[in-house]
């Protein structure tokens, strides 16, 4: 079995407002066990210290693990990602959104393997870069914060989302890793759970 990382802080980002699911996607239950629940027992498999990143500490204190709130209120995932490497006490760690069920360890584990001088380490799959599932550098704060505060300041904030995140790897450059070659990819397991028939869809995967 392999050991946990010490030299990597593993983070959870439950931040996003579940808009087309209707509820808190990360509460539902498939089998006998929450998704956010799934995401923490994955992570605690593969890091020493795992935190999640979330403005709502009442709700995920079940999960009795340390949570962190966003220091740049309503600015998408790179708020998290700003407050998970501020709270970090290591250079480097890996961002997992709870939306991604169906990850796995093994990814995980390959993409923290994948060393490189870039501040950022992505997978890339199916022709799209996986923005929230990879490595980020404690170095990337002064960059993280210009652009947070630049959004912040914008009188048009629609599509902050990812435009962020995507304006950040365009900063500071990003390792992107081919990962459909794999011999424990598969076309499911970047899957995100947005909507209800997302969700049915991750349910009969999992029961599988």
């Amino acid at each position: 079995m392999n050991g946990k990382y010490k030299e990597i802080t593993g983070f959870i980002l439950a931040g996003g407002d579940s808009k087309r699911m209707g509820i808190n996607k990360a509460l539902l239950n498939v089998g006998n066990k929450t998704i956010i629940e799934r995401s923490r027992d994955l992570m605690l498999n593969v890091f020493e210290k795992v935190f999640l990143s979330t403005n709502d500490f009442e709700t995920y204190m079940f999960l009795n693990i340390p949570m962190i709130a966003d220091i740049y209120k309503s600015l998408g995932p790179l708020s998290g990602i700003h407050a998970g490497l501020v709270a970090s006490e290591t250079k480097i760690n890996f961002f997992l959104s709870c939306d991604l069920p169906l990850m796995s360890e093994e990814m995980i584990r390959f993409i923290c393997e994948q060393r490189t001088e870039k501040p950022i380490s992505i997978s890339s799959a199916e022709g799209r870069n996986q923005y929230l599932c990879g490595i980020y550098n404690k170095s990337l704060i002064p960059t993280v914060e210009d652009i947070l505060q630049s959004s912040n300041n914008s009188i048009n904030k629609n599509g902050k989302s990812f435009s962020s995140i995507k304006k950040m790897i365009v900063t500071t450059g990003a390792e992107i890793i081919e990962t459909e070659n794999l011999p424990f990819y598969n076309e499911e397991i970047f899957s995100n759970m947005n909507t209800q028939n997302d969700f049915e869809i991750i349910k009969k995967k999992i029961s599988e």
